[in-house]
């Protein structure tokens, strides 16, 4: 019987995908850069339906982002299971320091430990548990910047973290810019050193070696690399930065990261979790039959369950926010409440904003749909124009789109506003009623937005439409996608709350072929 199933199986803003597996279960953990909670950890009995855990870096004791920059904070995490334990290591860059550490936890859904600090540097960090008992650290590049680009290696006292050896050299890749991702296998008496080069973009690829001895010499793959979209009619691109997966049933896959495009050469949400069938060839391994991967791929799942749909409406009825909510940098806790007025998320205003490098107010999820109705109801009363509230499509703090109640003079008003770089204006306002809940609605397609205010049931004027582009990477830059949130600021830093009362996040039709 042929089986189908379609990628991204992790859709939206989840780059650098790493996975292991134990017994029947899998679990994957993503980069998050400069968001609060850090290192999203993902469980799966057959690599397509992944259910949100928890994050694993859930502490300030583990993960302080306090000024941290977009596009910095966690790079790269690799999730290991190593005799009832598992093992998190990752990098943490701020203001150019790039300092690696590990956590570890008896159980994924955790408490996972504060982090252990290691002396090599670099980004990118694998751990590999050898046979004979030895614990190996790859990253691609040693604590000297200067040295040639390559994949390094050390012995490491996996209880402290302290290096025994190296770091040294092990391989130098293909000859792609950027040899990094490195992860490091053991199969029928081969080391299997994968790596990813080309840069995390349109040249992207995964590329192996393979030694006798774990300190080399590695010899590159004949067909390198592996896997790459760079020259393929595909919908995904980028296609790199992977890790094998043995699973249960002895089949063979890859998770990596690829991106689909908006509208021409862009794409808005961000680098993805994408899932590949591998098979092995004269102990080589042979992706996808054809080394490219598309959005709908031929290939038997392990274990393979229903398709899970994508989560609809939060009434903020729960004591507790789910995991996939995330906020920026060193959030303020207390200005986050669901309890002082039960049945809403009550959000205390801040001085900062979200153009500033700091903690605003400001709780958001990840955009995973290209086609989608994203939509919140706002109860507030802003006392003066500098009191502001509702949603934002965020890609960096100089590149969003605010959809938000404030003041104009007497008149409560809603209003989109754009900031694109130093250019800043309001695209649309609408005058609202004095008081009462307002639906801010915001309908996501490929190319646009349409910003939608409703208070008592009706329309306050026809849609104001914006193009997606200019919150594309291309435009941006930096390594995320878009989130969408809920925020709240005053100049003040002490003006009124603003309670939410539901959010909602619809995937439209459009994008059946991801849920199918």
């Amino acid at each position: 019987m042929t089986a189908f199933y379609c990628n991204p199986v992790i859709p939206g803003f989840y780059p650098d995908p790493s996975a292991c597996r134990v017994g029947d279960d899998y679990y994957l953990v993503n980069s998050s850069f400069e968001y609060f909670p850090g290192i999203p950890l993902w469980h799966s009995r057959d690599l397509r339906n992944w259910r949100q855990l928890g994050n694993v870096l859930d502490r300030f004791s583990q993960l302080d982002l306090e000024g941290c920059p977009c596009s910095d904070g966690i790079y790269a995490p690799t999730i290991r299971f190593h005799q009832g334990r598992f093992y998190v290591v990752t990098t943490l860059v701020q203001t150019g320091a790039f300092r690696n550490f590990y956590v570890t936890a008896e159980s994924p859904a955790g408490p996972w430990s504060d982090p252990v600090w290691l002396d090599q540097s670099g980004i990118d960090p694998s751990l590999f548990f050898a046979s004979d008992g030895r614990v190996f650290l790859q990253t691609n590049r040693p604590l000297r910047f200067d040295a040639p680009r390559a994949i390094y290696q050390s012995e490491i006292d996996v209880a402290t973290g302290q290096q025994l050896s190296g770091p040294t050299a092990i391989w130098g890749g293909t000859g792609g810019s950027y040899v990094e991702g490195p992860h490091l296998y053991e199969r029928g008496g081969w080391l299997y050193l994968l790596a990813a080069e080309g840069g995390t973009a349109y040249g992207h690829m995964v590329t192996i070696a393979r030694s006798r001895d774990v300190w080399g010499p590695y010899e590159s793959c004949p067909h390198n690399p592996i896997l790459s979209n760079r020259h393929a009619y595909e919908e995904i691109h980028g296609t790199g930065h992977g890790d094998l997966i043995e699973a249960a049933d002895g089949s063979w896959w890859m998770v990596h990261l690829g991106f689909r495009q908006t509208v021409g050469d862009v794409h808005t949400l961000g680098r993805e979790t994408c899932l590949a069938p591998v098979e092995w060839v004269d102990d080589w391994p042979v992706v996808n039959r054809t080394g490219t991967i598309g959005t709908v791929v031929e290939a038997t799942l392990p274990g393979a369950q229903p398709k899970q749909q994508a989560c609809a409406r939060e009434d903020f009825d729960a004591s507790v926010l789910g995991p996939l909510w995330i906020k920026l940098r060193r959030p303020v806790e207390s200005n986050y409440s669901l309890t002082e007025r039960p049945g809403f998320l009550r959000l205390h205003p801040s001085a900062s904003t979200l153009d500033d490098i700091a903690s605003p107010t400001f709780l958001a999820r990840r955009q995973q749909h290209f086609h989608v109705l994203m939509a919140a109801r706002l109860d507030y009363q802003p006392s003066a124009d500098t009191d502001r509230a509702g949603l934002s499509l965020l890609m960096t703090n100089r590149h969003r789109y605010d959809f938000l109640v404030t003041r104009r003079g007497e008149a409560r008003v809603a209003a989109v506003e754009i900031r694109l770089d130093r250019i800043r204006y309001r695209a649309a306002e609408w005058r609202l009623p004095d008081t009462g809940p307002v639906e801010l609605r915001i309908l996501s397609r490929k190319e646009t937005y349409d910003f939608e205010c409703v208070a008592h049931g009706q329309p306050v004027a026809p849609p104001c439409q914006l193009d997606s582009r200019y919150l594309a990477t291309e435009v941006t830059g930096g390594f995320n996608g878009v989130v969408v949130g809920m925020f709240a600021n005053s100049d003040a830093g002490h003006g009124p709350v603003a309670d939410f009362d539901w959010f909602d996040y619809h995937p439209q039709e459009d994008d059946a072929h991801i849920r199918a």
